[in-house]
């Protein structure tokens, strides 16, 4: 099921609200296509994986300075949780880098 309202908490505020669904979406539809082309090796899959990691890590950042407010759906209104996923953004990146491939 989509849900994008799941999502809506985390777009950071100087994005406006009205784009926010659109944003949501496209974000995920990225994904899918960047996870199909990892998982066929395609040339452009690593590089377009670690762009929209980067892309979405704002996002992730607004959760993280929310986090404790209750603006974030739980789990994710944990501190704990929401700083911690942070981090593995780098990890994310390094493996999307290793789906390239052969030359």
């Amino acid at each position: 099921m989509v849900r994008p309202q799941v999502f809506a908490p985390g777009m950071p505020r100087a994005i406006p609200e009205k784009h926010h669904t659109n944003l949501i979406y496209l974000s995920g539809v990225a994904e899918l296509i960047c996870a199909v082309g990892l998982v066929k090796r395609t040339p452009w899959a690593a590089p377009a994986s670690v762009a929209l990691l980067a892309a979405v890590f704002p996002a992730n950042v607004q959760m993280a300075l929310d986090a404790g407010s209750g603006r974030n759906p739980a789990p994710l209104d944990s501190p704990a949780m929401a700083w911690g996923r942070l981090p593995l953004q780098i990890p994310m990146m390094w493996a999307a880098l290793q789906a390239r491939p052969e030359r």
